[in-house]
């Protein structure tokens, strides 16, 4: 691994090229911070795709795609007057030291949930008028669920057996199947997200992160299906023209290869 000379080197070349690109590549020139945005979002989607996969390699090259990305709104920054690179790492290690005291302060705790409550009363001592204040607008629903939770039992609000979470899960469950047979959409729907929050939750309690573990059946299916297409194709057959009960076959031979 690089020393830290070299890790310090090695960003200041980045720092250089930004400079450059910004002076002379007329793409790079034309960038503002709403243009790069959503590319911003594209970069870190497929980073998330890379750890999901447990590919180190594609995490290393994602990884410098974000971090490009860091730097080029930092320099957009520098060119407003506004903040640099320098002004980025000072904020968030002054943010890093206030927000843990018991390792730069005085204060003692005995495990990781107290640090999370010390962080969540730490950010209301700070100016928040909420502890959900964090949680951007823009977070895809099943992220945002989780997000919301997990600030909340930061601050105590929170049951306290998995059980118990696990009854509020049957039951919510029950109001939407009495929604269904009453055949009313709006509170279907409203049930339905009841049951989806409640097992977000419930994946908390039992150590699980909902948003990889549904993204990992997601590639699952994909993996399933696409080798039922290429079977099929094989045969000089066409899905359109077989049965369930057909496809099934295929599905079935499926889960060998992907499990």
């Amino acid at each position: 691994m690089y020393t830290r000379k070299n890790q310090l080197e090695a960003f200041n070349r980045l720092l250089d090229i930004m400079d450059e690109l910004r002076e002379k590549c007329p793409w790079d020139k034309k960038q503002t911070l709403e243009s790069l945005r959503h590319l911003t979002i594209e970069e870190t989607y497929e980073l998330a795709d890379a750890i999901l996969d447990n590919d180190l390699e594609e995490i290393k090259k994602e990884l410098g795609d974000v971090l490009l990305h860091i730097v080029f709104y930092a320099k957009i920054g520098s060119e407003k007057g506004a903040f640099d690179i320098a002004d980025i790492a000072n904020s968030i290690s002054d943010k890093l030291i206030n927000r843990h005291p018991h390792i730069y302060g005085d204060i003692k705790v005995n495990n990781e949930e107290e640090v999370k409550q010390n962080w969540e009363k730490l950010k209301l001592k700070e100016g928040k008028n909420s502890v959900l204040e964090g949680v951007p607008k823009s977070l895809p629903a099943l992220i945002k669920a989780s997000r919301i939770q997990d600030k909340v039992a930061g601050v105590g609000f929170d049951w306290e057996e998995p059980h118990q979470v696990w009854e509020k899960v049957q039951e919510e469950i029950s109001e939407l199947n009495e929604e269904i047979k009453n055949k009313n959409q709006e509170k279907t729907e409203k049930e339905f997200g009841d049951v989806l929050f409640s097992m977000i939750n419930y994946a908390r309690f039992i150590g699980v992160n909902p948003e990889n573990a549904l993204e990992k059946t997601n590639k699952k299916f994909i993996n399933r299906f696409q080798f039922l297409e290429e079977a099929v194709k094989k045969e000089g057959k066409e899905l359109s023209d077989m049965t369930l009960s057909e496809m099934d076959v295929y599905w079935e031979k499926s889960k060998a290869y992907f499990k």
